[in-house]
């Protein structure tokens, strides 16, 4: 009975770049409708499954889901997904079942975590950021977590950068606008979810 509903629980962490080039670049608010008027809490899991939320820009921090309609930029420079991973990785270290990270932004990564627990912040980014953020991916998929990427910025996002998160994790990127990506996130979890409902 417990292996059984292991094999059919899903965990998810929705990573949501907050940092000031999504406002600048007229990007959706976090808390937007999608195209049909439905609210982001339609994404709210079944009672077995887990959702957790984190918002990063420069840092990253964890976002309750009844607090995301109300969450605002940072209106700071930097796209920390570096750290933005590690919440999220620790967030799905306890939790049972298929294990995925949804991760919006409109950029390349352009900040990160120091040693000694300082941001460094530089665009256009460094080597040694896309070296940590690569790090984090490579955490990620030895624990076991899917990562697909949702590009909201066509011009900005067609780096290689995100196309090698893909080839290493094993995710997918979507390359969209603000108008469908609520419907495409939806989408993207329902189906991630049958398919565990039907593999149980």
């Amino acid at each position: 009975m417990v292996e059984t509903e292991a094999l059919t629980r899903s965990a998810t962490v929705l990573l949501v770049d907050l940092s000031m080039s999504m406002p600048m670049a007229g990007q959706l608010r976090p808390g937007q409708e999608d195209g049909d008027g439905a609210p982001d809490a339609h994404l709210e899991p079944l009672p077995r499954d887990y959702l957790g939320i984190v918002g990063f820009s420069e840092v990253a921090r964890e976002i309750k889901a009844e607090e995301l309609p109300t969450a605002m930029w940072d209106y700071v420079y930097g796209t920390n997904l570096q750290h933005a991973l590690v919440l999220a990785r620790r967030m799905l270290a306890h939790q049972h079942g298929t294990k995925q990270i949804i991760c919006v932004t409109d950029g390349e990564p352009t900040a990160h975590i120091e040693p000694d627990g300082e941001v460094f912040f530089n665009y256009p980014p460094v080597a040694e950021t896309l070296r940590r953020t690569m790090a984090e991916v490579v955490r990620c998929t030895r624990a076991g977590i899917m990562i697909n990427m949702f590009a909201l910025d066509l011009e900005r996002t067609q780096y290689p950068f995100v196309e090698q998160i893909a080839r290493l994790n094993g995710g997918r990127t979507f390359y969209t606008t603000p108008d469908s990506l609520g419907g495409y996130v939806l989408v993207d979890f329902l189906k991630h979810r049958r398919v565990l409902r039907s593999a149980g």
